[in-house]
């Protein structure tokens, strides 16, 4: 980590450097006092012996795993992100659509809903013949019979065999029914 942040400050101040030299007083002709130049002179390669000592210190291993994270190349972000310029003013800006994507796509695992059937789970409890007779005595003695005599009905006036063999199948169903709560 504290390679990480001394490689930054490092590429920091090479940028800084080279931005420097490029605003040198000698390109523009003016000439600056000599104190000033003399301070700047020795304060610049008093930071660059510093520097130089500090990353004498740490192995080459160290200095390229630094330069994997990326971190080297903070400054030049800022230049890259400089270059998208309009041809005119009046025009939109030309950026790529095109993003770089993550190699794995990264999901969220859900557990599975695990299917449980009351008759088979022990969490359920055991069936009380007597309760459920009395709970759904409607069902059997009222509607189940008057629904067996309406589908008996259906079934004398139909002619579809698709529809009579529903019918059938609906009328054997009400019938077990009846076997098994009496």
């Amino acid at each position: 980590m504290a390679a990480s942040h001394l490689m930054n400050f490092f590429f920091l101040f090479l940028y800084i450097a080279k931005f420097n030299m490029m605003k040198s007083p000698e390109a523009s002709g003016a000439k600056p006092s000599k104190i000033v130049f003399e301070e700047s002179d020795e304060s610049s390669s008093d930071e660059e012996a510093d520097i130089q000592k500090e990353l004498a210190e740490f192995t080459f291993e160290e200095l390229q795993k630094a330069r994997a994270d990326g971190s080297h190349a903070i400054h030049l972000k800022s230049i890259q992100e400089r270059k998208h310029s309009r041809a005119n003013k009046n025009r939109p800006m030309e950026v790529t659509c095109k993003k770089p994507v993550s190699r794995y796509r990264e999901t969220i695992q859900v557990p599975k809903k695990v299917v449980r059937d009351p008759r088979f789970e022990s969490l359920c409890g055991t069936l009380v013949e007597d309760g459920f007779r009395k709970r759904y005595n409607f069902l059997f003695e009222d509607n189940l019979p008057a629904e067996k005599k309406e589908l008996q009905k259906q079934l004398k006036k139909t002619k579809d065999p698709g529809i009579t063999k529903q019918l059938k199948n609906r009328i054997s169903w009400i019938v077990t029914d009846e076997v098994w709560i009496c």
